[in-house]
């Protein structure tokens, strides 16, 4: 599956080799350590907040709650949200190719993880490494029709999706279609979504109305996503922060 099939700004940088890797090394050493990716740290703080609780409360052994990380790529913000770590662990357990094979800690609460992305090497990897139960590989912007169905049904399927820094990628249509997928369950349920700022914003409004028509806001945080790359720099002088806004969202 080509990586030429995400769309995005083009002012914002391409990272396609990286999201390709067999492993999460090169996204390590040249997105977290040389751009200091450290949103997920924010990403966990606001799950912890307000969805964290509900989880716990909710979740059993026996009633696993269906965890989606939607445009997951090697799962960085899986291991933030779903496994509690940080910044510095998440750098450290991918540190290199052997230690990166397995997860440097426990999910905090029982959890049926899927994960659903362009790259199917960054979902064998995180299939492989345990983060992930069940992957789908998919150009959510123009999916054949069996791909989509099972897209669709696992948005539904869904009592928690998380979609950091990705939304970006996807166009309109593509988002409401998800976005009507996940409201179909008759229970409760949350997603935490990321906009990105000075990135595609006028795609971040469009985005945001579609979400305040279909579900229910809980809350929000800004931060810092990582440093920009000289390009985008160049492309946006005076900046030197991508920053992150980070809405957390349930069904009606």
């Amino acid at each position: 599956m080509s990586q030429s099939a995400v769309k995005t700004d083009e002012k914002k940088q391409h990272f396609d080799e990286i999201y390709v890797a067999e492993n999460p090394v090169p996204f390590k050493e040249q997105i977290l350590d040389q751009l200091e990716y450290v949103s997920d740290d924010f990403n966990r703080q606001t799950f912890d907040r307000l969805i964290l609780p509900w989880a716990e409360r909710r979740s059993s052994d026996a009633q696993p709650l269906s965890f989606l990380d939607l445009c997951a790529c090697f799962g960085n913000t899986t291991m933030a949200t779903l496994y509690g770590m940080d910044f510095e662990a998440i750098r450290s357990n991918w540190r290199d190719a052997e230690s990166c094979q397995r997860i440097e800690g426990s999910r905090r609460f029982p959890a049926q993880t899927t994960a659903i992305d362009i790259s199917a090497n960054a979902l064998a990897y995180g299939r492989s490494a345990g983060l992930y139960d069940a992957t789908i590989a998919a150009d959510l912007n123009a999916p054949d029709a069996e791909t989509q169905r099972a897209v669709c049904e696992a948005m539904t399927r869904a009592d928690i999706v998380i979609s950091t820094a990705a939304l970006v990628y996807l166009e309109p249509e593509a988002i409401e279609r998800l976005l009507d997928a996940f409201v179909q369950a008759p229970r409760e349920g949350y997603m935490l979504v990321n906009f990105l700022n000075p990135f595609a914003l006028e795609k971040a409004d469009a985005t945001k109305r579609a979400l305040l028509k279909r579900l229910e806001f809980v809350g929000s945080m800004a931060s810092r996503h990582r440093k920009m790359s000289p390009l985008e720099r160049e492309n946006y002088p005076g900046e030197e922060w991508a920053l992150l806004e980070i809405w957390v969202l349930r069904r009606r």
